[in-house]
C-alpha cells in the first residue's frame, strides 16, 4: 500500500520493520518528523491473528514488527531505514540484547520490488561504513500479513515509564537516540 495518494498534496507510505521488542521501535520512531502513526504488531509467521502470547513463544513465525505511517514528503523510506539500523542491532540473529528468539529478528517487511533494492542497498551501505564490526543479518522478506497488536502495546513507553524495562532497555536507547539525530525530530 505504498505511496497513497491525499487530496492535500501529503504522500503517505508505510513502511513495516522489525528489530527487537515493538516497544522499543514504537518509542523512537514516533518522535520523528513525518511519521503519522506507528501500529505494533505481528508479521512474517504462519498463525493467523496471534497473539501477543502466542508469538512470544517463538512458535508462530511472527516478528514484533512495527507499521510506521509516514509522509514520504518529509522522511523518505531510505532514511527511515538508515535510522533502523543505528537504533538495533542487525548482526544477531533471532535476538537484540536479553530478547531472544525468532520474534525478536531484524527484518525488513518489503512490498514491492522498489522498497527490496532500498532495502538491500541501505544493507550493503551499513557494511561499507563498517557501522556495525559484524555482517548485518536483517532479514529481508515480502511483506504477507499484518497483525496489529493488542491495544495495551500501544504508546508502551509514554504509558508504562516506571516499568523496568521501559526504565533499563527502552528509556536509555530513545535518550541515545534523540540526541545522536535532533534534526530528525519532531518540534524540535
Amino acid at each position: 500500500m505504498p505511496n497513497i495518494g491525499d487530496p492535500m498534496g501529503k504522500s503517505t507510505d508505510i513502511a513495516t520493520l522489525g528489530g527487537g521488542c515493538f516497544w522499543c521501535l514504537e518509542a523512537i520512531f514516533k518522535d520523528l518528523r513525518g511519521v503519522d502513526r506507528i501500529i505494533s504488531g505481528y508479521a512474517g509467521g504462519h498463525l493467523d491473528n496471534p497473539t501477543y502470547q502466542e508469538v512470544c513463544t517463538g512458535k508462530t513465525g511472527h516478528a514484533e514488527v512495527v507499521q510506521i505511517v509516514f509522509n514520504s514528503n518529509e522522511i523518505t523510506f531510505t532514511d527511515l531505514l538508515r535510522i533502523f539500523f543505528v537504533i538495533h542491532d542487525p548482526t544477531t540473529l533471532n535476538r537484540q540484547g536479553e530478547d531472544v528468539g525468532s520474534q525478536y529478528r531484524s527484518v525488513i517487511l518489503t512490498r514491492n520490488e522498489s522498497e527490496t533494492k532500498v532495502a538491500y542497498d541501505v544493507i550493503r551501505e551499513v557494511g561499507e561504513q563498517g557501522l556495525w564490526s559484524k555482517p548485518v543479518v536483517t532479514e529481508v522478506t515480502p511483506l504477507d500479513n499484518f497483525y496489529p497488536a493488542e491495544a495495551y502495546h500501544k504508546d508502551y513507553f509514554v504509558n508504562n515509564p516506571d516499568q523496568g524495562y521501559c526504565r533499563v532497555v527502552i528509556a536509555p536507547k530513545v535518550s541515545k537516540f534523540r540526541k545522536e539525530y535532533l534534526e530528525y525530530l519532531k518540534n524540535r
